[in-house]
C-alpha cells in the first residue's frame, strides 16, 4: 500500500520520471531483503538442524519481536520445529552440544517468548 501511494504521489508531483525513480528505489529495497535472506539461508544450510553454538549465550541475545529470519542469522542455523507446519504458534527449538537448549515461541514470524532449559549439572552421566 505504502508503495503504491509513493507511486501515486512521484506520479502526481514529477511525472513519469517521479514514478521511475521510486520504482527503482521499491526494486532496489526488494533486491536488498531478498540478498539478505538469501545469505542467512546460506549459512544455515551448513549446519545441522536445530544446533547453536551456545544456548546459553543465545538466551541472552534474543528479544522479543525479532522475526525468524534474525533468530537464524544468529544461531546460523535453521531451528527444530516441535510444531506441525502452518499451525499457529509455531515452536523451534536449538540445542548446544551440552544438551542444553532454547525453544522459541513465533507467532505471525515474530518471537513472542523463550525459555532456556540446561541440565542438572550435579546429575553425572554414565
Amino acid at each position: 500500500m505504502l508503495g503504491a501511494a509513493a507511486v501515486a504521489l512521484a506520479y502526481r508531483s514529477y511525472g513519469w520520471a517521479g514514478v521511475a525513480v521510486v520504482v527503482t528505489a521499491l526494486v532496489m529495497w526488494a533486491l536488498l531483503h531478498f540478498n539478505r535472506m538469501l545469505q542467512v539461508l546460506k549459512r544455515a544450510a551448513n549446519r545441522p538442524i536445530g544446533s547453536v553454538a551456545s544456548a546459553v549465550m543465545l538466551n541472552a541475545k534474543l528479544r522479543p519481536g525479532v522475526t525468524l529470519l534474525h533468530v537464524v542469522a544468529m544461531t546460523r542455523a535453521l531451528g527444530e520445529l516441535r510444531t506441525e507446519q502452518e499451525v499457529q504458534p509455531e515452536v523451534y527449538r536449538w540445542t548446544d552440544n551440552t544438551q542444553s537448549h532454547v525453544t522459541c515461541e513465533f507467532t505471525g514470524g515474530k518471537l513472542r517468548k523463550w525459555a532456556l532449559w540446561r541440565p542438572d549439572p550435579t546429575r553425572i552421566a554414565p
